[in-house]
């Protein structure tokens, strides 16, 4: 069997360098989420915004990934299962979504629909 072409785990000193490149990834850009806005997130979606999975703890996950330029922002964060979150990782959200075959036309729709309700009430 031929070796493995990437290290099953990785050190410390790699994990180091790794959460000081998104560390610093994240303090060039603007984050403005806000934990009331985080939270009309999750109750607008009532679970995982790619596979409405329900009852698992949620995390945020950006839909244009930091690593590609995305930020922590309204507009850009979802919330999603840890499942579909690690799965997805800094993929491309439509392209990740068709690799799954999750229903990317019903996730794209519903998330313009949530960030318009959500838009209006915040003015």
């Amino acid at each position: 069997m031929p070796p493995r072409k990437f290290p099953s785990r990785r050190s410390s000193a790699q994990s180091a360098r790794y959460a000081k490149r998104r560390r610093n990834r994240l303090a060039k850009v603007d984050n403005d989420l806000t934990d009331a806005q985080w939270h009309a997130l999750m109750d607008a979606w009532g679970g995982c915004a790619y596979c409405q999975g329900q009852g698992a703890a949620l995390q945020r996950d950006c839909v244009m990934p930091v690593s590609r330029g995305g930020r922590y922002t309204l507009g850009n964060v979802v919330p999603a299962c840890a499942s579909c979150n690690a799965s997805k990782h800094n993929a491309e959200v439509t392209g990740w979504l068709r690799r799954k075959k999750l229903d990317e036309r019903a996730f794209l729709e519903r998330h313009a629909v949530i960030l318009r309700e959500l838009g209006a009430h915040q003015d």
